[in-house]
């Protein structure tokens, strides 16, 4: 998403806890200014929303990461710290930036989700809860800003290829989906950013999962939850 608002010309504050990647990246596009910052601690967090709250046209929260397995097999730590990141980084920059932006009239936040939120996902039970998380309060946040001239916008992709897999120890996904149910980072990039321009509340890209969003609104509680636990096994 950063290199395609710096292919726009966009001027754009890059945030990331790795600085040489960062640096590589302002030294491709000189409209990225980066800004490192552990978004899992206090004094990351703080540091962002101070520069959210300079004033920017545009915040995307985008850091976030998941933990594959059988919940009580999993280090509660690595939980904690994924509840920390999904949740609580999130929801103190979406404050910062609608604390910012409500009050000149405009601004765009973009949250991003997963289509795991509108499910249950065994497997990736916190994962899924920290993204039901995003996007309800993605919803809210919507409505609340209606008519202030902010736009809120929840990206809910699905498949899609990026490091959140390695990260996730969910490599064995990308043999378990066939070819045409993974999407490619900048697709999804771009249906974000063009529907949060558009004062959208959610974005889903793609028709395979606007599909499967739609139909897990229709479907009972209990068999959506039964169909996830058997895909998780497949």
């Amino acid at each position: 998403m950063v290199q395609q608002l710096a292919n726009a010309g966009v001027p754009t504050v890059a945030v990331a806890r790795r600085g040489d990647r960062l640096q590589l990246l302002a030294e491709s596009y000189p409209s990225v200014s980066p800004l490192v910052a552990d978004l899992e601690t206090d004094a990351g967090v703080d540091a962002v929303a101070a520069r959210v709250a300079d004033g920017v046209d545009l915040v995307v929260n985008n850091a976030g990461f998941g933990t594959s397995g059988k919940f009580y097999e999993l280090d509660p730590g690595r939980l904690d710290r994924e509840v920390a990141l999904n949740v609580r980084a999130l929801t103190r920059l979406s404050h910062a930036a609608l604390a910012a932006m409500a009050p000149v009239g405009r601004g765009y936040l973009l949250n991003v989700s997963s289509v795991v939120s509108f499910q249950p996902a065994p497997g990736l039970a916190v994962y899924a809860a920290t993204k039901a998380y995003v996007t309800s309060l993605g919803e809210s946040l919507h409505e609340e800003a209606r008519g202030t001239g902010v736009h809120v916008t929840t990206l809910c992709p699905g498949l899609t290829r990026t490091e959140f897999i390695s990260v996730s120890n969910s490599s064995g996904y990308q043999d378990s989906y066939p070819e045409f149910a993974w999407m490619d980072a900048d697709q999804v990039a771009a249906c974000g950013l063009r529907d949060v321009a558009r004062g959208k509340a959610l974005s889903v890209p793609g028709v395979l999962y606007k599909a499967m969003s739609t139909a897990v609104g229709v479907t009972p509680r209990g068999l959506a939850r039964r169909l996830s636990g058997l895909v998780q096994r497949t």
